[in-house]
């Protein structure tokens, strides 16, 4: 049985989708914790209705960010994960707490990248004049939303579109694709091979 840690910010969407599929589709896993770097995050009151594991590691007790790093993997490492899964985590991780979990550590983006990484993603698509947007599950690395892209979902820009429109409709998507990609993770279904992911039984990694 594999174990799923996630790392949180916020409201905890994301993390819901993953815990409703990891039940309902009888994943050979479980959420082992949910970890956040803020104490007010709603997501960790919703872990904690449903019995998993909580803890809060606060960013702002740490005067730079190595040490916050050093204390989040502390806390990380004290779940044993085979996964860590950020959903909505909104720090960036130093190289170190990168590599201590490469190849098991993913994230979720609202954007395709590798176009649009970083903030204000649906803004900038939109004023880029884009025709599609849509929301890709990586791998993490070092470059900051540039790891090995495990799937991508497809939403089209439309014309009246403004960014609260266009970020609900992506996260729509994202709430079907994390799990899905989370699903091939620790079934061991997907393949990484010269910074190219493969999904090993032939199921589509682009959703339309």
């Amino acid at each position: 049985m594999k174990r799923i840690v996630i790392l949180i910010s916020g409201r905890g969407s994301n993390l819901r989708s993953i815990v409703e599929a990891c039940r309902a589709e009888a994943w050979p896993a479980r959420i082992a914790a949910v970890i956040s770097n803020r104490p007010d995050a709603a997501g960790l009151d919703f872990a904690a209705r449903e019995g998993i594991a909580t803890e809060v590691v606060d960013h702002r007790g740490f005067a730079e960010r190595a040490a916050f790093d050093a204390a989040l993997a502390q806390a990380v490492d004290r779940h044993a994960p085979d996964v860590v899964a950020l959903a909505g985590f909104m720090r960036i991780l130093g190289a170190a707490f990168v590599a201590r979990y490469a190849g098991r550590i993913v994230n979720v983006h609202p954007s395709l990248l590798p176009a649009f990484p970083g903030l204000d993603t649906h803004r900038r698509v939109i004023e880029a004049g884009c025709k599609l947007a849509g929301a890709t599950v990586h791998f993490v690395t070092s470059d900051l939303d540039h790891g090995p892209i495990i799937a991508q979902a497809v939403v089209p820009v439309l014309a009246d579109d403004d960014a609260a429109a266009l970020a609900a409709r992506v996260l729509a998507r994202e709430h079907v694709l994390y799990p899905l990609a989370l699903r091939w993770l620790v079934e061991d279904a997907l393949r990484l091979e010269h910074g190219i992911v493969t999904q090993t039984r032939g199921e589509p990694q682009l959703l339309l």
